[in-house]
């Protein structure tokens, strides 16, 4: 009898403990508001960021929710968190695109695409998006994507039967979801872009080259506009001689615009940047010694901007 009510004590303290709650897969009970919060970015709300939020107290979780927004405000400076505002009238115009499945429309899978990826491009309904076997069907269509929700029984309950989306992955707002950690992999991606220098003529009175930039594709951060991916690659470059004098400058903007299929397609693939360099006054203080050719590259959309240098001589 001892020992069944220690097992008792036990089992109580590991169910009903200050640890309970915590390890034991038990959610503390929430206030409404911060329900409704976790219920809203159901979406992007990553699984480190959930148990974080679960385990703050009822006065820290305003500030948590202050900063998860912050960590996707792909534009600080300016007043508006344009992904917030984006996120949420989205879902407000899912819960009213879907309903009829028995919960709110932004619940729904087709509301979840619409609340992630926005409005397609196309969307077939209807009669026409029934198959062969008389199950009924709709089909979103971004770019030349498509993304199928299948009724089964034709009843208005459609759910997602496209089972790899990663081809639009681009244009989802998850995007933004871990700004910190994707900005830090960006960099870390974008940091090893290649630079080359092909010399062409090296005469006494003149230095023509070209300098090569290849920039993988898959570290570009896109931002989608009008059904495209789109971005800006500002480039600056500086030529130093041995002296640290600049001897020739260069600055250039390079618009990047492909469809989300083109995108899926160039993965591995480098967006080549060419730019000449001619230098006939100056050429002669380039034979001094070492010269660096300074390169920054910024990506518009991201925010994100490298700096590299080259070392080389003429000799």
């Amino acid at each position: 009898m001892k020992d069944k009510i220690i097992i008792l004590a036990a089992f109580l303290l590991i169910l009903f403990g200050p640890a309970g709650c915590r390890t034991g897969g038990i959610e503390p009970e929430l206030a409404p508001s911060d329900e409704q919060f976790l219920s809203q970015v159901r979406y992007v709300i990553t699984s480190e960021e959930r148990r974080a939020f679960l385990r703050l107290s009822d006065s820290e979780r305003p500030q948590f929710i202050e900063e998860f927004w912050k960590r996707r405000d792909l534009n600080p400076d300016t007043p508006e968190n344009e992904v917030k505002v984006e996120y949420f009238k989205r879902l407000s115009e899912a819960g009213k695109l879907f309903l009829g499945e028995g919960r709110e429309g932004w619940l729904t899978d087709r509301g979840r695409i619409y609340i992630l990826y926005g409005p397609p491009n196309e969307r077939q309904t209807g009669a026409i998006s029934a198959d062969a076997s008389g199950h009924c069907r709709e089909i979103w269509y971004y770019g030349n994507f498509p993304v199928v929700f299948a009724d089964p029984e034709c009843r208005g309950s459609f759910s997602l039967a496209t089972v790899d989306l990663s081809r639009i992955d681009a244009l989802s707002l998850a995007l933004a979801t871990t700004r910190g950690s994707i900005r830090a992999q960006l960099k870390k991606d974008y940091a090893n872009f290649d630079v080359r220098l092909k010399k062409k003529t090296t005469e006494e009175s003149r230095f023509e080259g070209v300098a090569e930039i290849e920039v993988p594709y898959a570290s570009i951060w896109f931002g989608a506009e009008g059904g495209m991916l789109k971005t800006v690659l500002e480039l600056k470059m500086e030529l130093k001689d041995s002296q640290n004098v600049v001897r020739w400058q260069h600055q250039s903007r390079h618009e990047v615009a492909l469809t989300a299929q083109e995108l899926g397609e160039k993965k591995g693939e480098k967006y080549l940047i060419e730019i000449p360099l001619i230098i006939e006054k100056e050429a002669a203080e380039l034979r001094q010694g070492r010269n660096k050719l300074e390169i920054t590259l910024e990506n518009t959309t991201g925010k994100e901007r490298i700096h590299k240098v080259v070392e080389f001589s003429l000799e």
